[in-house]
């Protein structure tokens, strides 16, 4: 039976990047038992969850909880000759980095690279150019031959700090971009800010710059941005106007993809659910009440992104128009809507359309420049033909190479091989075509962001984004990484920037949980239920100031008298209890269930999981979740409903006070929260968290949502930033814990209760509330490890 549980098995893991079964990664492939290494793992594991500084979980169901282990993955050398690379050597399941090492360089190689930049630029000649086309990441300027590239000359000047004189920006000249009139090609690749902690943008726009790329590209998430209707955050890991700049002050061209729609494998393809109360929505179409809804948000969003434009100083060189519409098409009139809606707000650079083989023919845009999206070298030829006869004598653009694929619960990891990939890029440039490389660093579905496919049947993505890209999910170095390197190297009449120093990894101790709260009775200390003679689906229950429900759970109560078939529509994954006792699931495949018989009136609960929405395909409009219409028991609709939205924000969680916590029991009743901590003793470092044993549930570290775990794989692991750890025992704002890490619907019980021991109390303030202790701290025993809520701090003893 599945259900919710917090336990033994769960490890924090350091190591390399994700890899496939048996794939390799810089750093191996991932072993089957502790200590083990790996960054987000392929299938096989239990999945992750966490043990750093404090720890909450909410599990469901099973009969067993293992201890959380941390564990480092054996790291391995990525030196290169005259590169500058941190080797992350381990020892004893620690990470111990020595430093920077700088190897010789091989005869005929030009000096360190570290120094090379300061070089005067330099002139280089070369006879029978066929055309001559401008890499500006420092990197060069090439002239294309017959069938490859040669260095031409140095065009480090093509940097957003170095050109203060702004004039026509990025434009169409022929079959040539030019930027300020210099012909221009550009090499992109892709970041999601949103994907990646703020403090990591700095080191993964450095890495991208030192592979020899000019530029980088980002989607703009309408849903994260505007989460309740009319309310805007672009604040910490969503300042877009930051990671903008930081890319300028990197020396990187930024292309803009502001939507509003965005697929990205993000739920609802980065558009808001609220969207959904309206039961007429048409999305993505000039429907009313959608372009009402953009026009507010484009108002907003534009006026940040205006002063970052090419034009007035900024680093943007082109916007993109919506996303792939041409594999919609709903309505012709929608994408000139959309393009009027920008040029409207003051968008004045170069505008771009971006489709994939399914879409090209139907996505040309008038006064937009088509670009493509592919994987491979026969869609490059099918593709660029059909571009040239659409557009005739133009510059020509992937928008999207590949470079690897997303991964969705219960399926395979995919993965691309880096000789391939190599291939690809060289035919791409050889071909006389721009490139953006989607992902260059894919990051992470943090939260419950992830999206989902629904062709022949429902798989929602999983929680890494780490796509097999060119850097890992945790911003490591990959073959793919060193292969282009040295590629874009070998064509630069410049050295390329030295390689920044691998964040160092880290295994902390096992993490066990010592504080309990089952779901039922945490139900008494929530906000009153919605009361409704039907059920409501998320998206409309009256809660959010009138935005109804995004993410997260909704639970469904109503009392019956008699057994019986339960049957309805659950989206999108709905677990059935009697009482306090699980009696199976309903979801796409299995949508009804047998009651067993019950005497008298008894409480029949549906705890339901929105475990993402579709982001592309035609049913985007279908997407709301909960239960969806009547449920029935036996043909008979069910009537008056309580419901509850357990959304999982911060806030949620606030109204938990220590007082409604207590001991693990022998036999906890699940659904159920539970609480454990951790001590680092010095800075900390990036890590992995492994459920081993643990089934399906949702982790948070410190108030941030690392995000969902599923033992049916492929993901093995949840990568867990150092910068969301804070060194010694992570803070916990009495009487509320909500900076604490929780995890949600597990399914395995404790073998075993933790070992008890005599109460050390450490007299640093008055006690309150402390659930584990009498009026006397020191006359009871306590789990060891249990945390110790003072007026100012907690302690873990």
């Amino acid at each position: 039976m599945e259900g919710m549980g917090w336990g033994r098995g769960a490890s924090v893991e350091g190591g390399g990047g994700r890899g496939p079964r048996g794939a390799e990664r810089p750093g191996g492939r991932f072993p089957r038992v502790l200590p083990a290494a790996a960054s987000c793992g392929a299938r096989g594991a239990g999945p992750p969850w966490f043990c750093a500084p404090g720890v909450w979980a909410f599990a469901a169901g099973g009969k067993r909880l293992p201890p959380v282990q941390v564990v480092q993955k054996p790291g391995d050398c990525v030196q290169k000759p005259g590169d500058h690379v941190q080797n992350p050597a381990i020892q004893g399941g620690h990470l111990h980095p020595p430093g920077l090492t700088q190897l010789p360089l091989p005869p005929g190689r030009r000096q360190c690279l570290t120094c090379a930049l300061s070089s005067p630029p330099s002139m280089l000649t070369l006879l029978r150019p066929v055309g001559i086309l401008y890499l500006s990441s420092g990197l060069l300027v090439l002239a294309q031959f017959r069938g490859h590239f040669s260095p031409r000359m140095n065009q480090i000047f093509l940097t957003p700090s170095r050109m203060i004189n702004r004039g026509v920006g990025l434009k169409v000249e022929g079959s040539s971009f030019t930027l300020d009139g210099s012909p221009f090609l550009i090499i992109a690749g892709t970041i999601h800010y949103f994907r990646v902690p703020r403090e990591y943008w700095r080191d993964r726009l450095q890495k991208l710059k030192a592979c020899g790329f000019n530029t980088v590209t980002t989607y703009v998430p309408w849903n994260l941005h505007e989460p309740e209707r009319g309310k805007f955050d672009f604040s910490g890991n969503l300042d877009m106007e930051a990671f903008v700049l930081l890319a300028a002050e990197m020396g990187l061209w930024v292309i803009l993809r502001p939507g509003p729609y965005i697929c990205s494998e993000i739920d609802l393809g980065g558009l808001p659910s609220w969207l959904l109360q309206d039961s007429g929505m048409r999305l993505r179409t000039t429907y009313k009440g959608f372009t009402e809804a953009v026009d507010l948000y484009f108002d907003h969003l534009m006026a940040r992104v205006v002063p970052l434009q090419y034009k007035h100083g900024g680093p943007i060189i082109a916007v993109q128009v919506e996303n792939e519409y041409g594999s919609y098409n709903k309505d012709p009139a929608y994408m000139p809507y959309i393009k009027k809606a920008l040029e409207d707000r003051g968008i004045v650079e170069l505008l771009l359309t971006s489709d994939n083989k399914d879409g090209l023919q139907k996505g040309v845009l008038d006064g937009a420049l088509a670009t493509i999206n592919l994987q491979s070298q026969h869609e490059l030829q099918l593709l660029t033909n059909f571009l040239v006869s659409v557009q005739r004598v133009q510059p020509r653009m992937v928008m999207e190479y590949w470079t690897g694929w997303f991964d969705s619960w219960g399926g395979p990891h995919n993965i691309l091989d880096s000789s391939e990939v190599l291939k690809t890029v060289s035919a791409i440039l050889d071909a006389g075509s721009s490139i953006n490389l989607y992902m260059f660093h894919g990051g992470t579905n943090f939260g419950f962001i992830n999206g989902a496919m629904h062709f022949h049947e429902y798989k929602s993505d999983v929680t890494s984004y780490d796509y097999d890209a060119v850097l890992t999910e945790a911003g490591d170095y990959t073959a793919k990484y060193f292969k282009l390197r040295d590629f874009f190297g070998s064509l630069s009449g410049v050295p390329l920037p030295p390689q920044p120093s691998l964040l160092p990894k880290i295994a902390y101790e096992p993490v066990r949980p010592n504080l309990y709260l089952s779901l039922w009775d945490a139900l008494q200390h929530m906000e009153e239920p919605v009361s409704s003679e039907k059920p409501v689906n998320m998206e409309n229950l009256p809660v959010n100031d009138g935005n109804g429900q995004s993410f997260g759970y909704t639970l469904y109560e109503t009392t019956i008298a008699s057994s019986g078939v339960l049957s309805g529509l659950v989206r999108d994954r709905g677990q059935v209890f009697v009482n306090t006792v699980s009696v199976g699931f309903l979801d796409y495949e299995r949508k009804k269930i047998v009651i067993p018989l019950v005497q008298g009136y008894t409480r029949l609960r549906i705890l339901v999981e929105n475990r993402g929405r579709v982001n592309y395909g035609d049913n985007i409009d279908d997407q709301r979740k909960g239960l969806i219409g009547n449920i029935y028991l036996n043909d008979a609709p069910l009537k008056k409903f309580r419901i509850y939205s357990l959304d999982m924000r911060k806030s949620f969680f606030q109204r938990f006070s220590v007082d409604k916590w207590s001991p693990i029991p022998e036999a906890p009743t699940f659904p159920a929260f539970f609480l454990g901590a951790l001590s680092i003793s010095l800075s900390p470092f990036d890590t992995f968290m492994k459920l081993e044993g643990w089934e399906k549930g949702v982790v948070f570290i410190n108030g941030q949502n690392l995000g969902r775990y599923w033992n049916i794989g492929p993901q093995e692991t949840l990568y867990l930033p150092g910068a969301w750890l804070d060194q010694g025992i992570n803070q916990v704002g009495a009487p509320a814990a909500p900076s604490l890490p929780w995890a949600s619907p597990l399914s395995q019980l404790p073998g075993e209760i933790p070992g008890h021991g005599p109460c050390r109390l450490v007299r640093a303030g008055n006690l309150s509330g402390c659930p584990l202790c009498a009026d006397d701290p020191g006359s009871r025993p306590f789990p060891r490890g249990s945390l110790l809520w003072l007026q100012d701090r907690a302690l873990l003893l």
